[in-house]
């Protein structure tokens, strides 16, 4: 399996004359990275984010097959997988090559796909899978499922980790650039929750544009990122470079 967690691989700056209301981000190297592993007449599977939302979901797999086709990369077939046609997982992922995790809200998706038995069924897969900003936050073992919508902060009941589909040990915060300063339930997102939430763990807060990739146990982290841990918070790559990532450091700061 190819892993590719990103925050966004969209670019919203669309060329004239195309019908896409994005494309793939060039930045850092990602559809280069993309082209090494994914043929032209591959199967695109996306899992949605929002099970109950037909009409988003339809139109995000239009996108995304656009931005295959766009890229060089024309698929053969494009499916999602909603709350209409659930059941049709495993035969889906039987002729999958490409398997896209949606963004959305973080414990509704993490719910979803524990209903599907998703970590279930990815157990012996082989292709490419692209997480989307929570789908990449939903592949860790134990996900940091970040406090984003009003009163989750706050409410002693909300579950900051929840267990994910064991495809990374690495925790993900997304749209670094978007949130760095957002403030949720009168305290600064960052400051005064997440740096707490980081004792004993490791996160790495990544702008859109910025992606890691992990294969047979090595990790690369292409584009600007932070690395959070201890309360504490420091730049480890810049835009345009790479860094290799220690995974063996991070299982150990991070389990008991």
């Amino acid at each position: 399996m190819r892993l590719f967690l990103t925050s966004s691989p969209c670019d919203d700056h669309v060329p004239d004359g195309v019908d896409l209301p994005c494309v793939f981000s060039e930045r850092n190297g990602f559809v280069k990275h993309l082209r090494d592993c994914v043929s032209p007449g591959a199967s695109l599977v996306i899992v949605a984010a929002a099970p109950d939302n037909g009409p988003l979901n339809d139109e995000m797999l239009q996108t995304f097959a656009g931005c295959f086709a766009y890229h060089g990369m024309p698929l053969a077939r494009a499916a999602v997988v909603d709350s209409r046609n659930a059941e049709a997982l495993p035969t889906l992922l039987a002729a999958c090559d490409v398997l896209l995790l949606a963004g959305g809200h973080v414990p509704t998706e993490n719910a979803f796909f524990r209903r599907l038995g998703l970590k279930e069924a990815l157990r012996d897969f082989k292709g490419v899978v692209i997480g989307v900003s929570a789908g990449s936050m939903n592949c860790a073992e134990l996900v940091y499922a970040q406090p984003e919508e009003p009163g989750e902060a706050v409410n002693p009941r909300y579950q900051r980790f929840i267990p994910g589909l064991g495809l990374t040990r690495l925790n993900i915060l997304p749209h670094y650039q978007q949130v760095r300063n957002h403030r949720l339930d009168g305290m600064r997102l960052f400051e005064d929750i997440t740096y707490g939430d980081s004792a004993g763990h490791l996160f790495f807060a990544l702008p859109d544009g910025s992606y890691i990739v992990e294969k047979d146990g090595e990790a690369v982290l292409c584009g600007e990122g932070y690395a959070i841990r201890e309360g504490e918070i420091r730049m480890i790559c810049h835009e345009g470079e790479t860094v290799a990532l220690n995974l063996g450091d991070i299982k150990k700061s991070r389990l008991p």
